[in-house]
């Protein structure tokens, strides 16, 4: 039976509960009469009283539970996993333990605003147990998590110092890192606990950087770095030789730069890690590429081509001969956008050869070939090497010089279909950049069939968006007077599916020149860029700006991620 006594008043439970005196009561009570306001806030002004025991009063008031003191030795580490450290800390919420009653699993958890229920609604749909609520004050919910979530990473790390041997690892054939037992040594354990969460947060890039006092590792996720883990300096120098004797580098030099791979199996799925080091002030800085060998590329308009770019691009393809490019900075893309191209491509009436570095797909009937630097296979001495190889379509990862440059080009005027791709800012600068390499101008009008031009941007989250009124300024900056008619806008919020960052998933804007008579004519003039970018306009093109509008308005993305990604300039 619900209890119906009515709720005790503020005053008495403050005098009951609290340190608070008889006769500072009547002061702070006599002042509300003259002056108004909350008690609780003239309590708190004339320091009679603490903050944490004004929200331990409130509690009891409106019958929640109150926990003064948070022992993070009490905290199931184990629980904490399951939440970003970026949702906790910005919601001011902390899991602290686990039980079961015959309607199932009860979580329950401590939070600093026992009235925001979109918390106990997040925790649930992410968790599946049932949420109870206890509160505590922002500073102990905030050292609390710092504590626990240090503690579940230092439990594994341990005081690792002086603990590495190389002998102590096995180097042949790939790792599988859920294999790890309690025998390996705390090193090893921290390693694949790192490479293993920033697989399941499906991270591209993992950066170790020392410091001073304290060393720091950082996930990039959908193109946006995010601090992860920090540590005492001591083990940082364990923790990087352990990373380069699994990537077969020299551990005892740490005064250049060394570049190596790392294979490992996680749940039977082969990771191909890329692994470089650079020296600086404080130690190694590492970083690690994740590239996951058994992914295989996405069609065209799953990664975020229009239907109609689509259709272009595909028509292009399956030309004869002649050059294609793909542009845009790195890790924009372009790799993924090139294999999508090749799995249309691929039949047995092709001979389909490929040079990368490294090869990020796997496409099984597609001779693909790795660079090499160390031996001399670098992307010019590979292409030279195919065209005695009678191929039909040729994939080069990359046109970095001009003598690559030259031979892509020469093979397309050929016979053959080249495809490749060009670090430029846009579609039009990529004539300009392959002149500046040294190719002679006419040699590109007669070879180029089409550049694209992409970025990549984030989705905004399903499950925590919301729905946003855009201002005169955004409304201008894309070119608009009002919002079209049916648009609708949302801004990033944030929730534990999306790590806090109220973005998952990317997708593709991109801009497609075609190389027609006309365009040819400016290419063989040698004309900027600016000339070049304004005659595809006029031919149809759309901008990365216009395309990255057109996601807005469909509600994949947000006004503020479309200003991220790319620039005003880029309408043409």
């Amino acid at each position: 039976m619900r209890d119906r006594r009515p709720p005790e008043r503020l005053g008495e439970i403050l005098l009951k509960h609290t340190s608070l005196k008889p006769e500072q009561l009547e002061i702070a009570l006599q002042e509300q009469r003259d002056r108004g306001g909350l008690l609780g806030e003239i309590l708190l002004k004339n320091n009679f009283i603490l903050p944490h025991e004004i929200m331990k009063a409130l509690c009891i008031q409106l019958g929640m539970n109150f926990v003064d003191d948070l022992k993070a030795n009490d905290i199931d580490p184990n629980l904490v996993t399951s939440l970003p450290i970026n949702y906790a800390k910005t919601k001011e919420v902390i899991p602290l333990y686990k039980t079961v009653d015959a309607m199932g699993e009860i979580m329950t958890i401590a939070v600093s605003d026992p009235f925001n229920p979109t918390i106990s609604e997040d925790l649930q749909a992410l968790t599946g147990f049932r949420i109870k609520t206890v509160v505590s004050t922002p500073i102990r919910i905030q050292d609390a998590i710092n504590r626990v979530y240090e503690r579940s990473t230092a439990k594994i790390v341990g005081d690792i110092e002086g603990e590495f041997a190389e002998e102590d690892y096995d180097l042949e054939g790939p790792i599988d890192i859920l294999e790890a037992t309690e025998d390996d040594a705390p090193v090893i354990k921290f390693v694949n606990s790192l490479l293993f969460r920033a697989i399941k947060e499906k991270a591209s890039d993992i950066h170790i950087e020392p410091f001073e006092k304290e060393f720091v590792v950082r996930f990039r996720i959908d193109g946006v770095l995010y601090d992860i883990i920090r540590q005492p300096k001591r083990a940082h120098a364990a923790i990087s030789s352990r990373i380069k004797v699994m990537g077969q580098l020299d551990i005892a030099e740490k005064r250049l730069p060394q570049d190596g791979r790392i294979k490992i199996k996680l749940a039977g799925k082969d990771v191909d890690i890329r692994l470089s080091t650079v020296p600086t002030t404080h130690g190694e800085r590492v970083v690690m590429r994740i590239l996951e060998q058994s992914g295989t590329p996405l069609e065209l308009t799953k990664c975020g081509f229009s239907p109609r770019s689509a259709d272009i691009i595909e028509k292009m393809i399956f030309r004869k001969y002649g050059i294609i490019l793909v542009t845009g900075p790195t890790g924009s893309g372009k790799s993924t956008t090139l294999s999508s191209c090749l799995v249309k491509l691929n039949s047995p009436e092709r001979n389909i050869m490929t040079v990368e570095d490294p090869v990020e797909y796997q496409i099984q009937g597609i001779n693909q070939v790795q660079v090499n630097n160390k031996i001399g296979l670098t992307f010019a001495g590979a292409l030279r090497s195919f065209l005695r190889q009678n191929p039909d379509v040729i994939m080069v990862g990359e046109i970095r010089d001009k003598e690559t440059a030259e031979i892509a080009i020469n093979a397309s005027l050929t016979g053959h279909l080249v495809l490749s791709t060009l670090h430029t800012n846009d579609a039009a600068g990529s004539t300009t950049r392959l002149v500046d390499m040294g190719v002679e101008p006419f040699l590109i009008a007669s070879s180029l069939l089409g550049v694209i031009a992409q970025r990549l941007i984030r989705r905004v989250c399903v499950k925590c968006r919301a729905p946003h009124t855009p201002s005169d300024f955004e409304l201008i900056e894309m070119g608009m007077r009002e919002p079209p008619i049916g648009s609708q806008f949302f801004r990033a919020v944030g929730c534990p599916s999306c790590s806090n960052s109220g973005y998952s998933g990317r997708t593709v804007i991109h801009e497609l020149m075609m190389v027609d008579d006309h365009m040819k004519s400016l290419i063989v003039r040698n004309v900027d860029a600016g000339v070049l970018k304004k005659a595809a306009i006029e031919r149809g093109m759309i901008t990365l700006r216009e395309d990255g509008i057109a996601k807005v308005l469909q509600g994949i993305t947000t006004i503020d991620e479309l200003f991220r990604a790319t620039h005003a300039e880029d309408v043409g």
